[in-house]
């Protein structure tokens, strides 16, 4: 066990969450970044540079379209790469150094703890977005696969392809809200405390259940900033990664109390 994670018996309480608090984490996190912006910066790296892989990987075999479904579906995989902000933000919180060995290596010196089974959940959670999205379209468009959609995006204006935009954003919401109930404090927590993987997740969901409306506005706010973060080509992500890595440590810290530490 890692002195990142504290063990314990009890379990965690979410408290309340309102607007002022996310305004707070937000400053923390902004604040936390500008004190080690360098693992900020190395952290969103990673996706920068697996956003232009995905693009480069598609646009090569001439099929554009399945770009967006794979770039939507990509920060799906945030929270995992976040462990590395989390643990940042822990040791800057908690007074200790910041030792690149054992910022970068945060995840994998608990191979035998949650974190992986949490990461495995997360992947196949990914594995399916993208799954669904192609499925999606093949059920609208299915009469229309010998179109080149990316040479023709008018086909988004029939009938068809109206009802395939309004579908795919109703159930890609649906899916993503959901992950984001299970994920929003879960993964701090288990860099945090001794806790299995579900436990983690069940907190998460009532976290969010308790506080429908600024969750809500939580979740909106990561999903518009990560959106509008992808389409300078990715580089928007080099600010809003680290931002809302250091934010969730922070949110995490504010909304779950433990029995069992003092006030």
């Amino acid at each position: 066990m890692t002195t990142a994670m504290a063990q314990t018996n009890a379990k965690p309480e979410p408290l309340l969450v309102d607007m002022a608090d996310l305004r707070e984490v937000l400053v923390a996190g902004w604040r936390d970044f500008c004190r080690a912006p360098g693992y900020g910066l190395f952290f969103a790296l990673i996706w920068v540079l697996g956003g232009w892989l995905v693009v480069w990987a598609v646009t090569t075999r001439g099929q554009i379209w399945w770009t967006f479904p794979a770039a939507a579906g990509f920060p799906i995989l945030g929270p995992f790469i976040a462990c590395g902000l989390y643990e940042v933000s822990r040791r800057l919180e908690a007074g200790e150094r910041l030792v690149p060995r054992e910022v970068l290596g945060a995840v994998f010196r608990q191979k035998d703890g949650q974190i992986p089974s949490m990461a495995a959940m997360i992947v196949f959670y990914f594995l399916f977005w993208n799954f669904f999205a192609h499925m999606t379209f093949a059920l609208f468009m299915g009469n229309v696969t010998m179109t080149n959609v990316s040479q023709s995006p008018e086909i988004f204006l029939t009938p068809a392809g109206l009802s395939l935009l309004a579908f795919g954003t109703l159930t890609g919401a649906l899916i993503a809200g959901l992950l984001f109930a299970l994920t929003v404090v879960s993964l701090p927590m288990l860099l945090d405390r001794d806790v299995d993987y579900i436990t983690a997740m069940l907190a998460s969901l009532t976290l969010v259940r308790a506080s429908p409306g600024p969750m809500l506005a939580w979740g909106a706010l990561i999903a518009a900033l990560l959106f509008l973060a992808m389409l300078p080509g990715f580089l928007g992500l080099f600010l809003v990664l680290p931002l809302f890595g250091h934010a969730s440590w922070h949110l995490y810290r504010r909304v779950i109390d433990w029995p069992d530490t003092p006030a």
